[in-house]
């Protein structure tokens, strides 16, 4: 399974380089098969936990939001 990183201001994808640099500002996924991107889902960008949707809107710069 291969994975990318992605800011968690701008949802782009960021180099490896970059994640490691800022790593509160990005995440890293794993992707792959097996996605239906049927749910969305919000992340913390410095953990990585999910985090309800008030949460995310509270701190839109250092969540994502994804579809799974």
């Amino acid at each position: 399974m291969a994975t990318v990183n992605r800011s968690a201001k701008s949802g782009r994808f960021v180099s490896s380089a970059a994640a490691a640099r800022w790593p509160g500002k990005t995440t890293t996924e794993r992707v792959g098969s097996g996605t239906r991107n049927s749910t969305t889902v919000h992340r913390s960008a410095s953990t990585g936990q999910f985090v309800t949707e008030s949460a995310a809107g509270r701190n839109r710069g250092g969540t994502i939001s994804q579809r799974v």
